[in-house]
Order: C-alpha cells, then sequence, then structure tokens
C-alpha cells in the first residue's frame, strides 16, 4: 500500500470517528438509510441535479442544510473527496422539550434545564452537557440554527454525558421559552450587567438556565423572554467566563439551593 492510499484511507478513518460522511453517494447513502444527520453543508452557487435532491430530501426530513463557500468544505474534508457536501452525523436521535420535562416528572422532581442560545463551539457545549448531566440536570435545549449539534466532537467533549442527558433541538428559543413558562418553569439569563446576583436568584423550584453565546451572549428576544437576569460575580480583571464555566457556576448553584 502506498503511503498516499495509506494516509487516504486514515484520513478516511478519522473522518468516520468524528461522525463526517462526504461526498454525495455517501450522504445519499446516509439519508436513505435515516442515518441520524446534525447538519449537511452544501457548497455555495452549485445547482445541479444532485445536491438539489441532497437539500430537498434533507430539509424534508427536518435536516439542517447550510450553504458554505468551497474553502469550508475543503478546510472541514479528511477526504479530500467531498464533491459539494458534508453531512455531521449525530451520535444520538434529539429529545423533545417534552420529553424532558417528563424525566423530572418521573424523577418527582422540579424541572432544572440548560438552554444553549447559539453555542456554536462543540467543545463549549460539550462541556456543558457534561456539567448538566454531572449537575442531574434533566436536559438541554439548543436551537437549530447557529448552534453546534450532537456530533461526534461534542460526544467527546461531554465524556459520555449525551448518553445519558436528553438534549432537545428546538426551531425558535424564544417561543419554547414562552412554552416553559406556562408550564410553571422560571427562566434564568445570565448577563454581566444584571442587576441580581447569582446567589440571591432561587433555584429551587423549576428552573431553566440560558447561557448565551461565547462572543455575543443571549440575543435580545431571548433575553427578553426571561422572567430574570443575574448576574455572576467577577473579582478579577476579566469581565466574563468561558460559556460552559459560567454553566458549570450557574447549574452548582442550583444544586447547593435544592440540597
Amino acid at each position: 500500500m502506498s503511503e498516499q492510499t495509506k494516509f487516504e484511507k486514515k484520513s478516511f478513518q478519522e473522518a468516520e470517528a468524528d461522525g463526517i460522511i462526504e461526498g454525495r453517494n455517501a450522504v445519499i447513502e446516509a439519508l436513505r438509510s435515516e442515518t441520524a444527520i446534525d447538519k449537511i453543508y452544501l457548497a455555495k452557487g452549485e445547482t445541479d441535479k444532485t445536491l438539489g435532491h441532497i437539500a430537498s430530501k434533507a430539509r424534508a426530513a427536518g435536516i439542517v442544510v447550510v450553504e458554505a463557500d468551497r474553502r469550508k468544505l475543503d478546510n472541514m474534508s479528511r477526504t479530500h473527496a467531498h464533491q459539494g457536501v458534508i453531512a455531521l452525523a449525530a451520535v444520538r436521535e434529539y429529545a423533545t422539550v417534552e420529553d424532558i420535562l417528563a424525566v423530572a416528572a418521573e424523577r418527582n422532581e422540579a424541572p432544572l434545564l440548560v438552554i444553549c442560545d447559539e453555542i456554536s463551539d462543540p467543545h463549549n457545549l460539550g462541556a456543558i452537557i457534561r456539567t448538566a448531566e454531572c449537575a442531574g440536570a434533566h436536559g438541554v435545549i439548543i436551537p437549530k440554527r447557529r448552534s453546534a449539534g450532537l456530533t461526534a466532537i461534542v460526544a467527546k467533549t461531554s465524556a459520555g454525558a449525551v448518553s445519558y442527558l436528553p438534549v432537545a433541538r428546538v426551531a425558535n428559543l424564544s417561543a419554547t421559552i414562552k412554552e416553559l413558562k406556562k408550564q410553571g418553569v422560571w427562566v434564568f439569563g445570565t448577563a454581566a450587567d444584571a442587576s441580581t446576583n447569582l446567589y440571591d436568584a432561587d433555584l429551587k423550584s423549576a428552573a431553566a438556565i440560558v447561557i448565551g453565546s461565547e462572543g455575543d451572549g443571549m440575543s435580545r428576544l431571548v433575553a427578553e423572554n426571561c422572567d430574570f437576569l443575574v448576574s455572576i460575580p467577577m473579582k478579577g480583571r476579566i469581565s466574563s467566563l468561558n460559556a460552559s464555566a459560567a454553566a458549570s457556576v450557574l447549574l452548582y448553584e442550583a444544586v447547593r439551593q435544592r440540597g
């Protein structure tokens, strides 16, 4: 076996391990076999029949389809033969918000949820899922768009927590928050300039903790729909924590309050 062939084989194996499905036939087969797919990236500007078929079949199955330029696809590719399409496999099926609330009811516990508002870094999402599972939260909610999904990298960073903690993916976070509030869940958003100190917040009853994106924090609509905005005391010169670290602080304050 030549060195080039060995390299290509290794690249393909690594791609499979990371849940990357490359090439038109491979993606079509994954769709046909109903493999759990998190997201499909299509080459921007390509309008040929095969890619159009992939896009329509994916959207019909509720899979997020994203247009990406060739450079992004080339950077994602492990086999260097993506043919204008790369799919990211999901490591498990997504739950529903109702599934998460049912877990809390089965345990006879007040719901404790984490809502991730556009957490795009898979390592951050994986770390949040890991902490949520360790803290006894009942589930995590993420948006369909502008968010990392349940990919192999997220699963690895979560140290296996994705196997135990349900993760729901919703089309509209603001609408989901409104629905949770109707069901008696108090929603706590995190904001550096919030007037309420985290340690003055009551996290003993049904609660959902919103963690904003790494760069911009919570989106305006999501922030407006929160019941309370709380801040984490910052004593140093840096003004904010990493998203997963902030989630840890809030979740374990909930653990402390709940005894």
